[in-house]
């Protein structure tokens, strides 16, 4: 096991590795660009060692944002005409500042932007002033064209952060892919393929692209047309943080509240409704056909991170730690589709861990947070800071010296690392 002096100092060499200078790319080769929750965890590592360096971060990440006040999942801010699906294939010139995508992610940028402010308010003021207009625009856009019931829904796998998760096996079961045409994915000639999504998946995933491109990624065409549109944990339950976060520092940059407090109570109600009676925990649901995806995953336990939880998700928690070695696996090891390599289909994420323990944490379980924070530190101590882990061994996965992994080194697992 390396020491953790040694560790944080291999955490700072990644990030400035990965650094573009305005932006940080997730690891060479594998992903290229700035992807957007990818970007804010980068600033939450930045800033245990240069919080004007991790303030850029945020302030590169929201100049991307569109029009409607959407902020893309991936920004192309240089050519790379080896990755696929590049900025040609997503079709959204003229839709934004910068190329991009046509969809978003898990929008996290704002509690990591509150958590800056907190480190040096008198630093942060004039970048809350300038970032929390943005920040408005960007929830609102969630609320107004992602809720359902006060749930927020994703459009596209790639959309969650959970790229093929068990989550929607049933959404994607009804797309038939027809005219997808051939590609190459760049994906697996960097990882055993293994140990990423599958073809059945990834043909799913570009018929969904071509379909917001043919739409010009118009909101309320996607709303009738696409046939994925699945109440996702993931986005309810970050986004009702954030909107907590973001009430916070509005009232400290001198904004008005009760739009965002309206938020709160709306994602309040709709996170209620992704509660399955049936497994007793909180899933995703089909929107569609109304259907519940069956599944425990990671993300079920992020509803304490936005500020909900309940003796039933303590329970599952127990038992999946109990049964996985570091931290909370992607899906249920117990469920008859977990896989421990697959991606998001039974690995170890530092950042899910991470926000599950901060949320456990801050709900007063501490002797739970610090088994999943003290499972994460081992994680990373024994197998350094790659993409993702095998639950039960450790063994690394996925793209290696990440940036993502070093950021929650640096800003939640080390030993180092102030409370």
């Amino acid at each position: 096991m390396i020491h953790p002096d040694a560790l944080d100092t291999r955490a700072r060499e990644i990030l400035r590795r990965n650094d573009r200078g305005c932006y940080t790319i997730p690891t060479s080769g594998l992903y290229p660009y700035q992807w957007n929750w990818d970007s804010a965890f980068a600033a939450l590592g930045f800033a245990e060692f240069d919080l004007k360096r991790a303030w850029t971060e945020l302030h590169t990440l929201m100049a991307g944002q569109w029009d409607n006040g959407m902020v893309p999942h991936i920004q192309f801010h240089e050519a790379n005409p080896g990755y696929f699906p590049g900025p040609e294939v997503w079709g959204c010139e003229g839709l934004g500042p910068v190329a991009s995508s046509g969809i978003s992610q898990p929008p996290v940028a704002a509690s990591i932007a509150w958590k800056l402010f907190r480190k040096d308010p008198e630093a942060g003021r004039d970048h809350i002033r300038a970032l929390v207009p943005r920040f408005i625009r960007w929830h609102r856009w969630f609320m107004d064209w992602r809720t359902e019931n006060g749930a927020v829904c994703v459009t596209h796998p790639w959309e969650s952060g959970r790229d093929n998760a068990p989550d929607w096996d049933g959404p994607m079961a009804a797309i038939d892919p027809v005219g997808v045409g051939a590609y190459s994915r760049r994906d697996t000639t960097h990882v055993d393929p293994h140990m990423r999504p599958t073809k059945y998946d990834y043909d799913r995933y570009i018929w969904l692209v071509q379909l917001g491109r043919r739409l010009n990624w118009d909101e309320a065409a996607l709303q009738r047309e696409n046939p994925f549109r699945v109440a996702d944990p993931t986005m309810t339950f970050i986004l009702l943080r954030a909107c907590r976060d973001l009430a916070e520092m509005a009232a400290e940059a001198g904004h008005g509240t009760a739009e965002i407090e309206g938020w709160v109570r709306t994602l309040e109600t709709g996170a209620r409704t992704l509660w399955n009676a049936r497994i007793g925990a909180y899933d995703a649901r089909d929107m569609r056909s109304g259907a519940f995806a069956g599944s425990i995953s990671n993300a079920s336990f992020l509803c304490w991170y936005g500020g909900l939880g309940n003796a039933r998700m303590e329970a599952h928690l127990r038992r999946v730690l109990e049964a996985a070695r570091f931290g909370v696996p992607s899906f249920d090891p117990e469920g008859a589709r977990f896989d421990a390599n697959r991606y998001w289909r039974g690995p170890v994420w530092a950042i899910m861990n991470t926000l599950i323990g901060t949320g456990l944490s801050d709900a007063g379980l501490d002797a739970l947070a610090d088994r999943v924070r003290a499972a994460t530190r081992a994680l990373i101590a024994q197998n350094g800071f790659a993409e993702y882990f095998n639950p039960f061994t450790g063994a690394p996965a996925g793209g290696g010296a990440f940036t993502w992994t070093a950021a929650v080194w640096l800003g939640w697992a080390s030993p180092g690392k102030e409370e």
